[in-house]
């Protein structure tokens, strides 16, 4: 019902921005779709947002523009390198950048410049579309192949965030939306390279925890893993200080790999500081998810972030999140747990399982990876 009052109030606002009565209802309105946040940000007249986007003031945790320490760069190029020196050296750098921050940047990774510029692009031009042909793709199930939507989950957000989506299953079946054309083409070469990125990083990491260099692309069933693309619309926000794009959480899966246009608006939590993140042109940001946690049984951990928004520019961020196949039950690795001073941390559960229980919740940091750690063995 708030919802409805605030697209209700949002819609008959007069253009000096007073705002109308609120209707008389006797009982509740039947159930409404949900305006994109595009439509709301476009909204003439528009100079403070709804309440039910409207987020209590956060003490802790105060954001930070720069740090002295900066983050992580893996030279993609040495990582694959026939040098066995370059190569050891690079994989030490990465298991650093796992443990220290588990975000890092990876450049020379040979994905063409162009690609990755036609892929925020032809998403752009998907949330260009009208709120009709955008709400072709809108899905009725976490686990719906093709999801266009806003916020992260209305139906158990209390605070709905100012963001869009459109999240599609790319591996082990590659789907898109019709609209536009070029989508297609595009996100199908794209998510090809992107996924051979991913496998060449997972084995590194799995080098660097002492594992077999195949180790969790063969525990993972990486052939059939499961990859999907989330594109992220943030528009302009007349009250940026109020608002979430999304809040902070952990990603489910092994990798998360990012692209963004020029602005500026993901933060990661580290040292119990929120840090600004600005990515370097043509590169990946790339953080590790809850099952990389799992399987390292807890020896590199998936790291809260958060989008953040401004009152000047749209912010477009695509990310590939790369997980095991579907029906795979993950845990520990039994090799991490010989000496006995590393007890079994996580029991195992199916990725799929995993992934429809996080995303049928709200977004609450790091809930659901403490369900699992603490519901026993």
């Amino acid at each position: 019902y708030d919802v409805y009052l605030a697209h209700v109030y949002l819609a008959t606002t007069a253009p000096t921005g007073s705002p109308p009565s609120p209707p008389s209802l006797t009982h509740p309105p039947p159930p409404r779709k949900l305006t994109s946040v595009k439509a709301l940000s476009e909204s003439p007249g528009l100079s403070s947002i709804p309440s039910i986007y409207t987020f209590p003031k956060q003490p802790n945790h105060e954001p930070v523009s720069d740090t002295k320490e900066p983050i992580p760069t893996i030279d993609f190029s040495l990582l694959i390198s026939s040098n066995p020196d370059e190569r050891s050296k690079t994989i030490r750098e990465l298991g650093k950048a796992c443990r220290d921050w588990g975000f890092f940047m990876v450049t020379n990774h040979g994905v063409p410049e162009r690609m990755m510029k036609a892929m925020i692009e032809v998403c752009r031009e998907f949330f260009e579309l009208t709120e009709e042909e955008k709400g072709e793709c809108e899905g009725k199930h976490v686990l719906d192949p093709i999801r266009y939507g806003t916020s992260f989950n209305p139906s158990v957000d209390k605070i709905l965030y100012w963001r869009d989506y459109l999240k599609i299953f790319q591996h082990p079946a590659f789907h898109s939306p019709s609209n536009p054309p070029s989508f297609s083409e595009i996100a199908l070469e794209y998510s090809k390279r992107t996924r051979g990125v991913m496998k060449e990083i997972v084995r590194g990491i799995s080098e660097s925890l002492g594992l077999e260099d195949k180790y969790i692309e063969k525990a993972s069933r990486l052939e059939n893993c499961l990859q999907i693309m989330v594109a992220n619309l943030y528009p302009p926000c007349p009250q940026p200080e109020l608002a979430m794009g999304l809040a902070a959480h952990t990603d489910h899966g092994l990798l998360t790999l990012l692209i963004q246009n020029d602005t500026v608006g993901l933060q990661v939590l580290h040292k119990d500081k929120w840090v600004n993140i600005h990515p370097i042109p043509n590169s990946f940001l790339v953080n590790i998810g809850d099952h990389i946690e799992i399987l390292s049984n807890g020896k590199y951990k998936s790291v809260l972030h958060r989008a953040v928004v401004n009152d000047r520019d749209v912010r477009i961020s695509i990310a590939l999140a790369h997980g095991p196949a579907a029906d795979v039950a993950v845990n520990p690795a039994p090799m991490l747990l010989e000496d006995g001073q590393n007890p079994l941390a996580y029991p195992a559960i199916k990725y799929k399982e995993y992934v429809e229980l996080q995303q049928s919740s709200k977004l609450d940091g790091k809930s659901y990876l403490e369900h699992i750690r603490n519901r026993g063995i």
